[in-house]
């Protein structure tokens, strides 16, 4: 973690308003609102609106969860967002990553534990962040796996966690207490 205490300050379940309940309330994961949410809820106007795209990204991507959480996975290490990183690898394991491969994601596509389809992704997840831009090259090679819809959700699926990563690491979200460490 950047930093050890908090730019912005979660909001307290006793400080809740009644429109900050109804945001929250339904934003429960492991048996508590997570700090993120709770940070977000000073703004609820911005809340509101980026938990519509949120939502699409995590739960209605065309994207396999799995595939989606290298993308997500990758970003996180690359921001060196500790607390985008400790949610999902807890949220990857769910969707089927291992212990090594999360550990690989640090290493990227180069690690020799990859195929050559997650190589991809994690090129794609790589070129992004550097370049704002897929090359040729790594477009033509996902194209052969992924449909345009699908090509489309992995651009901001990368673009949504990169962005959230700026957010937590900006605001000081501290870790969950579930939540496990960068490493």
């Amino acid at each position: 973690m950047r930093l050890t205490e908090p730019r912005i300050n979660p909001v307290e379940e006793s400080d809740w308003t009644e429109s900050q309940r109804a945001l929250l309330a339904p934003q429960v994961m492991r048996g508590r609102v997570q700090n993120i949410f709770l940070t977000l809820a000073n703004h609820e106007a911005l809340a509101k609106r980026w938990m519509v795209f949120a939502n699409h990204i995590l739960h209605k991507s065309k994207l396999s969860p799995r595939d989606r959480e290298i993308l997500i996975l990758r970003v996180g290490w690359l921001c060196q967002s500790g607390y985008e990183w400790g949610q999902h690898v807890l949220i990857g394991q769910k969707a089927g990553l291992s212990d090594l491969e999360i550990e690989a994601i640090k290493v990227g596509p180069t690690d020799p534990s990859w195929g050559p389809q997650d190589a991809w992704l994690l090129t794609a997840a790589d070129e992004l962040r550097a370049d704002a831009f897929v090359t040729d090259r790594t477009w033509q090679a996902l194209a052969s796996h992924y449909s345009q819809q699908q090509l489309m959700d992995l651009v901001f699926t990368v673009g949504q966690y990169q962005l959230v990563s700026m957010a937590l690491n900006t605001f000081g979200v501290q870790l969950d207490p579930d939540l496990p460490v960068m490493k």
